[in-house]
C-alpha cells in the first residue's frame, strides 16, 4: 500500500502539476508583471528538439521560425502561445512549438503578441491578424496554412480566423486548439463540475484574466473575444485537444458542439486524467496528443503526400 501510495504521489502528471505550482508559489500581489513573465519564461523555455529556430518581424510583430530539417518551403503553421492574455512567449512554449514542428515535418511561425494589461482587447487579436496577413503577402497560400494555439492562443486562433471572415478574407486550412478559452464570461458547468479536480485554474482566476484582457468596459460575450458566442459557419476544419480534468473543459466540449451544429468538421478529444495544455509537459499523453496533431495537420496541409511523391 505504501509503494503504490508514492507511485501514484510521483506519477508523471503529478510533476507537471508541480512544475507549474512551484511558479505560482512564488507570486505575491506585489509580483510585478514583468517578474512573472520572466518567472514563467524560465520555468518552461529551452527545448533540445532538432529544430532551427530564426528570428523575424511578420509585418511589425516579433516571431520567430520554428523550422525542423527538410519541411516543405511553401506550408506553415501559425502559432499563438497561451499565457491568459497576460503572460507567455515564444520563449514559454518553444518546446511544445518544436515538438509539434518536429512531428508534422512542417515548419511553425510562432509570434509575441502584446500583452494585457498595458495592451487590452483587441490588441492581441490586432497582431495576429497582421502577422497572418504577412504570411500571405510573403507568397503563402491560405490553404498552406494551419492555425494553432494552446488556452487563449486558443481563442486567437479562433477570433482571428472569425475576424478574417468578416472581413472577406481566406482561412487557413485547418486549426489546432489545446485546451482552448473561449468563454471569457467563464459560463461552463465544468468550471464548478471540475473545480476540484482542476489543481491549478479556477473560476476567480479566469474571470480576472478575462477582466484584464477585457477592461471595463468590453463585454466578455462579444464573439471576437469569446467565440462561444459566435456564428461559427464556415470555419475550416478543427481539432480541439483538452483534459478532462479542467475547470475549462466545457470551453471546448460546448464549443465543439456548437461548431457541429454550425456544421464545421471538429474533432475533440477529451484527455482522460489530464490538466490545461498537457501538451507542454514531459508525459506518455502529451507525446500522443502531439503524435494527433501532426496527422491531423499532415493530413489536411497535405504534407507526408507530397513528400511520398517527391
Amino acid at each position: 500500500m505504501a509503494r503504490a501510495a508514492q507511485d501514484i504521489a510521483t506519477a508523471p502528471i503529478d510533476l507537471a502539476i508541480e512544475r507549474v505550482r512551484a511558479v505560482y508559489r512564488n507570486w505575491t500581489r506585489e509580483t510585478t508583471i514583468a517578474r512573472m513573465r520572466s518567472d514563467w519564461d524560465a520555468a518552461f523555455g529551452g527545448s533540445t528538439v532538432a529544430v532551427t529556430y530564426e528570428r523575424v518581424s511578420a509585418g511589425g510583430v516579433d516571431g520567430e521560425w520554428i523550422s525542423p530539417a527538410d519541411t516543405p518551403p511553401d506550408k506553415a503553421i501559425l502559432y499563438f502561445h497561451g499565457g491568459g492574455f497576460r503572460i507567455g512567449s515564444v520563449d514559454s512554449h518553444r518546446d511544445l512549438i518544436s515538438q509539434i514542428a518536429l512531428a508534422s515535418g512542417c515548419r511553425v511561425l510562432a509570434i509575441n503578441y502584446r500583452l494585457s494589461p498595458k495592451h487590452r482587447y483587441p490588441a492581441a487579436l490586432n497582431d495576429t491578424q497582421v502577422a497572418y496577413d504577412w504570411m500571405l503577402a510573403q507568397g503563402f497560400e491560405p490553404g498552406n496554412i494551419a492555425f494553432a494555439g494552446d488556452s487563449a492562443g486558443g481563442n486567437l486562433v479562433l477570433t482571428t480566423m472569425l475576424s478574417l471572415r468578416e472581413r472577406w478574407l481566406p482561412l487557413p486550412a485547418a486549426a489546432v486548439l489545446m485546451s482552448p478559452w473561449t468563454d471569457l464570461a467563464a459560463t461552463g458547468a465544468s468550471y464548478v463540475s471540475r473545480a476540484e479536480a482542476d489543481p491549478i485554474h479556477q473560476r476567480p482566476m479566469i474571470l480576472a484574466l478575462a477582466k484584464n484582457y477585457l477592461g471595463g468596459d468590453d463585454d466578455p460575450c462579444d464573439p471576437l473575444a469569446s467565440p462561444l458566442y459566435a456564428n461559427l459557419t464556415g470555419l475550416p476544419p478543427l481539432l480541439i485537444q483538452v483534459g478532462d480534468r479542467e475547470t475549462v473543459l466545457d470551453d471546448s466540449v460546448v464549443f465543439a458542439d456548437k461548431a457541429r451544429g454550425a456544421g464545421v468538421d471538429v474533432s475533440l478529444e477529451v484527455w482522460d486524467g489530464m490538466i490545461h495544455v498537457f501538451q507542454m509537459f514531459e508525459l506518455p499523453e502529451a507525446r500522443r496528443a502531439i503524435a494527433s496533431i501532426a496527422q491531423f495537420l499532415n493530413r489536411h496541409l497535405h504534407i507526408k503526400a507530397e513528400k511520398a511523391s517527391s
